[in-house]
């Protein structure tokens, strides 16, 4: 029992702690509204459209747990909205609350006692994918596309001054 809230308590600091990287929370802490729509040099998308894309695969890996009838996503064209979409702050804002809210979703599942980390999601058919994968899973593409989104701010000055 100490292994499984030790193992439980890991797997929500993966999603929700900052610990060897900068966490969603830092990546997007004062983020220039005025920016939301820019496409950085180089890169295929703009920051919102990397927050929805963020938003889209842990919505994604949320109903590949909870629902029976959860259907596969074709990629790229269903994780990532469509390159000449826009928003506005509302929809940056909502963006932003629908990811925490579904993070905390995930927190809720994890912390659940009944919950049996290793067992197949029904599901995952022949892969077997259990609660544990996919939790890993979505934790490492959050950690690395939070930190694509802090290297972008970064080679387009819009860091706060620390003056």
């Amino acid at each position: 029992m100490e292994h499984d809230a030790a193992l439980r308590q890991q797997l929500v600091n993966l999603l929700t702690v900052r610990q060897a990287h900068m966490d969603f929370e830092d990546a997007i802490a004062d983020f220039p509204a005025e920016q939301i729509n820019t496409r950085p040099a180089n890169c295929d998308y703009t920051f919102w459209h990397l927050l929805e894309h963020l938003r889209i695969c842990q919505k994604d890996i949320l109903d590949y747990i909870q629902s029976p009838e959860y259907k596969w996503p074709t990629f790229p064209d269903d994780l990532w909205p469509d390159k000449s979409a826009q928003t506005d702050l509302a929809g940056w804002q909502q963006t932003i609350a629908s990811f925490r809210q579904d993070r905390q979703k995930l927190v809720a599942i994890i912390n659940d006692p009944e919950t049996d980390l290793f067992a197949p999601l029904p599901n995952s058919g022949d892969y077997r994918h259990t609660i544990l994968r996919e939790i890993n899973i979505i934790a490492g593409h959050n950690a690395y596309h939070t930190g694509e989104l802090g290297i972008l701010r970064q080679t387009l000055g819009l860091w706060p001054s620390e003056d």
